[in-house]
């Protein structure tokens, strides 16, 4: 299936303007609440990091704040979704998936209740705050977890799609809310669909596959990559769970190697999938690119940069996947 990108840009896509996915979650979230009333946001008293003070002013009475109480805050919207609303659960992806696990696997993915999580300011968007607020093993928790479908959009505009998708749909999504700066990827009318890869540049000699506040990073890469004559291929992945294995394996069959990069955990995180699918299906030459240890403090971009997720670093994993 081909999905739409956005247009190729003029310049590089390192150089095009940065905007935080926050601002299109709780926009999204308002144009979702007057269209339909079961919609409801459930907050550990985050609303001022989910930027959701508009709104709380606009939909006082469907905002509910539990407090610092992330255990309380799922169960919570675990029973508002079985008396038939469509809670919207904003809370920092650290604390969300960390402190409430057992209640998103029980209350919410085994129950089967039509909760949609929402991890706010995910990996080391908090940077110098260090490893106890990064959310870098979100990923990994929950893609162990059936009935979970995990989504990690790029842009305003897919986490916008993504979360339309969403409360279309009935069932447990988890999706990540970047607070990264990025630059736009995908057209306006982009349309949202879970489980399938979107292509947004073709190649033959290597594939770059990766999500969230990396994808531009190697979008970047492969212009790089494109100045010295090799030609990468660079797959979307938004829904890690569930993957597109059929775009994975061709990567793999067509290509001459695999890069993913993520901001996550090098283990069990898009990374993971993408090799389990390549593993069973069609090995491949692959380098997993991601956090590998409990991250020092630093900004976010220093902290992708050290781990080799500068353009540059990612443009040399495909080298090295290529043997050159």
């Amino acid at each position: 299936m081909t999905l739409t990108a956005k247009a190729p840009q003029t310049g590089s896509i390192a150089d095009e303007p940065r905007y935080d996915c926050r601002n299109a979650y709780v926009e999204t979230l308002a144009d979702l609440a007057r269209a339909d009333h079961r919609i409801v946001g459930v907050v550990n008293d985050s609303v001022g990091s989910s930027k959701l003070d508009a709104f709380k002013k606009a939909f006082p009475d469907r905002l509910i704040n539990v407090g610092i109480a992330e255990q309380d805050m799922v169960g919570v919207a675990a029973g508002l979704a079985n008396g038939g609303r469509i809670p919207f659960v904003s809370a920092a992806s650290c604390f969300l998936t960390a402190r409430a696990l057992e209640q998103i696997k029980a209350d919410v993915a085994y129950s089967d209740h039509n909760v949609k999580l929402c991890g706010m300011s995910p990996g080391v968007a908090y940077g110098e705050l260090g490893p106890t607020h990064h959310s870098i093993e979100d990923l990994a928790w929950l893609r162990a977890i059936d009935n979970l479908t995990v989504v990690v959009p790029a842009d305003p505009v897919e986490t916008a799609a993504a979360m339309r998708w969403a409360a279309a749909t009935e069932g447990p999504v988890f999706i990540r809310v970047s607070r990264m700066g990025v630059p736009v990827v995908y057209r306006e009318d982009h349309e949202f669909v879970p489980g399938r890869a979107v292509t947004l540049r073709d190649g033959q000699d290597v594939t770059l596959i990766s999500n969230g506040t990396v994808l531009w990073r190697a979008l970047a890469a492969a212009e790089q990559l494109a100045q010295e004559g090799i030609e990468a291929r660079v797959l979307s992945m938004p829904t890690v769970k569930p993957l597109d294995v059929e775009a994975v394996v061709a990567a793999a069959r067509e290509t001459g190697g695999i890069v993913t990069a993520e901001e996550a955990t090098r283990t069990g995180g898009l990374g993971g999938a993408v090799a389990e699918s390549v593993v069973e299906h069609h090995p491949a030459r692959m380098r997993i690119l991601g956090i590998p240890e409990f991250a020092p403090t630093g900004s976010a971009g220093f902290l992708l940069d050290r781990y080799g997720m500068s353009p540059e670093g990612i443009a040399e994993s495909a080298r090295e996947v290529l043997g050159r």
